[in-house]
C-alpha cells in the first residue's frame, strides 16, 4: 500500500491533516518521515538556554528545508545581556543558514545584534514578517536591509550591556527618513530616551496597523512631530498599558488620521483625553475595544453614539463607570449595523435588570455576542436578550456561573445559525445540557467546554458531525 502512493500525493495528504495528528504520520516509515518533513512549511520550537541547543537546532532545521514560517521561543535567562545576545546571535545565524525560504520569523530568543540581522537579511530575502527582541541602545536602520518586510514587531529588552560605540550606536543618518514598505508595526517597551524612533516614524508612511505595548514614550525625547507622520494611513490602532502616552497618541490620531477603523485600548486613557478623541469625528471608526478603561464613562459612550453611527463591533471589558444609559444609547445609534457586542465582566449587566432585553430588541443583526465572566448573570436576563438575537453565529458565556439548563434550551430555540459556543466554567451547566446542545444544534461546529462534561453520546455525535469539543 505504501509503495502505491506517490510522493506528491502523500505530501498533499499530509498538508491537509489537522496539526494535532499530522506528526504521527512520521512514525509509519522512514519514507513517510522524510516526506512529512519536506512537506512541512510551519514549525514552532521552544528552546532552552543550554550549549546543546545549538547543535540540536542545527540538526532539526536541516530536516525541514521548505519552512516558510518559523517560531523560536527561549525563556528569560538570568545571565547578562551580552551573553544572552551572543547565544541568540548563534541561533539566528543557524536560521539564516538553514531557512532561506522563510516568509515569517518569530524569534523570541533574546536580544540580537546588527551583524546577525544583516546575515538574516542576506539569506532570507523573502521575509515579510519579523518579530524580534532588541537591547538598548537601539539602532533601527537595519530595517532597510529587509526589502520585502511588511510586518515588524520589536520588543525592547530592559537592561544594558552593549557598548554604545559599537554597532548599535545612534547614526546621524537617522535624522533623515527612508521609504519603508512596512504595513504593520508593533513596538513593546520603548521609552522617551530611546533614540532612532523619529527616523522610524518618518519612514513608515504606508502603515495600516500600529500596536504599542507597555511603552513609556515614543522615543527621541517624546516629540510627537515625527510620530504624526506615520498616522495618515493607519486603519488599526492598539494601545496596551501605555498610560504615559495614550492621551498624546490619541490626540495626534484625531488630528492626523482619517482612515482609522479599529481602536483597542487596554488599561489607559484619561477622561478628558478619551472624550477629546471621541468628540473629534475625523475617521469612520468601525471597531471599538476597551479593556480595563478606568476612566471610561457614559459621556464617552454618548460621544461614540453621536459621532460613529456606522460602528459594527463594540467590546467593553471591566468598565465599572458605565451605566445602562450609555450602553443603550450606543446600541440604539448602532442598531442597524452592529454585528458584534462584548460586555465582559461588566457589572452593569448584573446591576441593571432589563438592560439585556433592551439591547436584544435594538440589536437584532448581532452575529457575535460575548457575555463572559458576568458571574451573577441569571437565566431570565440572558434569555430576555437571546429571544431577539436570532442571527448569532458565535456566543461566548465563559465564567457565567449562574446560567443553567434553561439557558441552553434558549440557545437551541433562538440561535438556529449558531456555529461556535464557549461555555467553559459555567458550573450550573452540566453534562446533560451539553449533550442536548450538541445533538440539537445542526450548524454547531465548535463547543468550548470542560472535557468532563462531554458524554460518550456527545463525543460520538460530535465526531460524526465534525464538531470540535475543546477543553
Amino acid at each position: 500500500m505504501d509503495k502505491e502512493l506517490c510522493d506528491e500525493l502523500l505530501q498533499e495528504v499530509f498538508l491537509r491533516l489537522p496539526p494535532s495528528t499530522s506528526s504521527t504520520v512520521s512514525l509509519v516509515s522512514k519514507r513517510w518521515l522524510h516526506l512529512y518533513r519536506t512537506s512541512t512549511t510551519s514549525l514552532s520550537l521552544r528552546l532552552s538556554p543550554h550549549p546543546s541547543t545549538l547543535p540540536s537546532l542545527s540538526s532539526i532545521l536541516s530536516h525541514y528545508p521548505f519552512l516558510s514560517t518559523l517560531s523560536l521561543l527561549l525563556p528569560p535567562d538570568p545571565p547578562t545581556v551580552g551573553k544572552t545576545t551572543a547565544f541568540s546571535d548563534h541561533l539566528l545565524l543557524l536560521v539564516s543558514s538553514f531557512c532561506p525560504k522563510l516568509h515569517s520569523l518569530r524569534f523570541l530568543a533574546g536580544p540580537v545584534s546588527l551583524s546577525s540581522l544583516t546575515s538574516l537579511s542576506s539569506s532570507c530575502t523573502h521575509l515579510t514578517s519579523l518579530c524580534i527582541n532588541l537591547s538598548r541602545p537601539l539602532f533601527l536602520m537595519w530595517v532597510l536591509k529587509f526589502r520585502s518586510l511588511k510586518e515588524l514587531s520589536i520588543r525592547v529588552c530592559s537592561g544594558g550591556g552593549v557598548d554604545p560605540n559599537w554597532e548599535h550606536g545612534f547614526s546621524a543618518e537617522e535624522d533623515s527618513a527612508a521609504e519603508l514598505g512596512l504595513e504593520s508595526l508593533c513596538l513593546s517597551g520603548i521609552g522617551d530616551d530611546d533614540r532612532g524612533f523619529g527616523w522610524l516614524w518618518r519612514s513608515c508612511r504606508k502603515l495600516k496597523k500600529l500596536q504599542l505595548k507597555s511603552c513609556e514614550g515614543i522615543g527621541d525625547g517624546g516629540s510627537f512631530s515625527s510620530f504624526a507622520m506615520c498616522l495618515q494611513g493607519v486603519q488599526e490602532l492598539e494601545l496596551r498599558t501605555c498610560r504615559a502616552i495614550i492621551d498624546g497618541v490619541l490626540l495626534k490620531v484625531a488630528e492626523n488620521c482619517d482612515s482609522l477603523t479599529s481602536l483597542l485600548v487596554y488599561d489607559g486613557g484619561s477622561r478628558d483625553g478619551l472624550l477629546r478623541f471621541f468628540s473629534r469625528r475625523r475617521c469612520n471608526l468601525r471597531k471599538l475595544d476597551f479593556r480595563l478603561p478606568l476612566d471610561l464613562n457614559n459621556d464617552h459612550l454618548l460621544a461614540v453614539a453621536k459621532n460613529f453611527r456606522s460602528i459594527s463591533s463594540i467590546k467593553l471589558q471591566s468598565c465599572c463607570l458605565v451605566s445602562g444609559e450609555g450602553i443603550k444609547a450606543l446600541a440604539i445609534a448602532a442598531s442597524s449595523g452592529l454585528e458584534e457586542l462584548a460586555l465582559v465582566n461588566c457589572d452593569v449587566v448584573e446591576r441593571e435588570p432589563g438592560l439585556l432585553a433592551t439591547l436584544g430588541q435594538n440589536l437584532r443583526q448581532l452575529r457575535k455576542l460575548d457575555l463572559s465572566y458576568n458571574e451573577m448573570l441569571a437565566d431570565k436576563e440572558f434569555v430576555s436578550m437571546l429571544v431577539s438575537c436570532n442571527n448569532l453565529v458565535d456566543l461566548r458565556l465563559r465564567g457565567c456561573g449562574r446560567l443553567t439548563y434553561a439557558a441552553v434550551v434558549s440557545i437551541f430555540k433562538s440561535c438556529k445559525h449558531l456555529e461556535s459556543v464557549d461555555i467553559m466554567h459555567c458550573r450550573e451547566i452540566r453534562a446533560d445540557a451539553i449533550e442536548f446542545l450538541v445533538l440539537s444544534c445542526p450548524r454547531l461546529r465548535q463547543v468550548q467546554v470542560e472535557q468532563s462534561k462531554v458524554t460518550d453520546v456527545a463525543k460520538t455525535w460530535a465526531s460524526c458531525e465534525f464538531v470540535a469539543a475543546d477543553a
